[in-house]
């Protein structure tokens, strides 16, 4: 059985689904609590993009059941603390490695159209420099290289620059990029590192575009860009922008497979 709150009037949802007002138009105690991302919008409120009104931390934790079990993305000590407190657990599905590497998908795809939209040539035969070689950089190596793009991925790793060559892309060190950093029409960052200060950036050629998909404090000094008058793009949180629907039903099937393991 499952209730909604916290969604406006226009959101549809299935006819199994109860709408509540409030948490305490519950009929009765919460085993499950599934909170969004990110869980909380402060440290007394849900994150309820949806919601005109304010949605209590505190009173969507009493409804819960004893021993209940609480969902959420990107939690916070201020969100465990709290579970703690009312004898409930917590688990961050945003954790999970089947999440984490489904969500490098549409991520990528949403790149990919940054790219396109942004630069002014084609991507085929453009030069790229992918820096890390994450879930999400993987997935970024394999699209680029399908769409022609001259592609070069830097890594600290020597395993890493293994599986770079393998993966048909160029290899470079993370500590030597910055010497040829002036050839690349496209750099896309996936280190949330300060990799690219002032002297890097000083050194990018004008017509380069450049996407920081790091979260924060990301990789790209913006300020320095800014005066240097590099085009850089922070793009955060690319799922629910670009694929709402397959980014819910990602987390969708995360939280099944957890429910399903604590069951077994």
């Amino acid at each position: 059985t499952v209730y909604a709150i916290g969604f406006s009037d226009d959101i549809v949802f299935s006819e199994r689904v109860g709408r509540l007002r409030s948490p305490e138009e519950l009929p009765q105690p919460a085993d499950i609590i599934v909170l969004p991302v990110p869980a909380l919008a402060s440290t007394r409120t849900v994150n309820t993009p949806l919601y005109s009104h304010a949605l209590l931390l505190e009173r969507v934790l009493e409804c819960a059941a004893e021993g209940g079990l609480v969902l959420g993305g990107k939690t916070d000590a201020v969100l465990e603390k709290k579970c703690s407190r009312y004898g409930l657990r917590c688990i961050d599905y945003m954790e999970r490695e089947e999440l984490a590497v489904l969500n490098a998908v549409p991520t990528a795809e949403g790149t990919v159209q940054i790219a396109m939209q942004e630069l002014p040539t084609v991507l085929f035969g453009q030069k790229c420099l992918i820096t890390g070689f994450g879930r999400i950089a993987k997935v970024l190596t394999h699209h680029l290289l399908a769409l022609g793009m001259d592609v070069t991925v830097a890594a600290r790793k020597y395993s890493d620059l293994a599986w770079i060559t393998v993966y048909g892309a160029k290899k470079e060190l993370t500590s030597r990029m910055g010497e040829q950093i002036d050839k690349y029409d496209l750099i896309i960052n996936t280190v949330p590192a300060k990799l690219f200060d002032h002297r890097i950036l000083s050194r990018v050629h004008k017509g380069c575009l450049m996407i920081d998909l790091a979260s924060k404090p990301g990789g790209i000094d913006f300020d320095a860009a800014r005066e240097l008058g590099v085009n850089t793009i922070w793009a955060l949180s690319l799922p629910g922008k670009v694929a709402p629907i397959s980014a819910g039903q990602i987390i969708c099937d995360t939280i099944h497979n957890i429910l399903t393991e604590m069951e077994g």
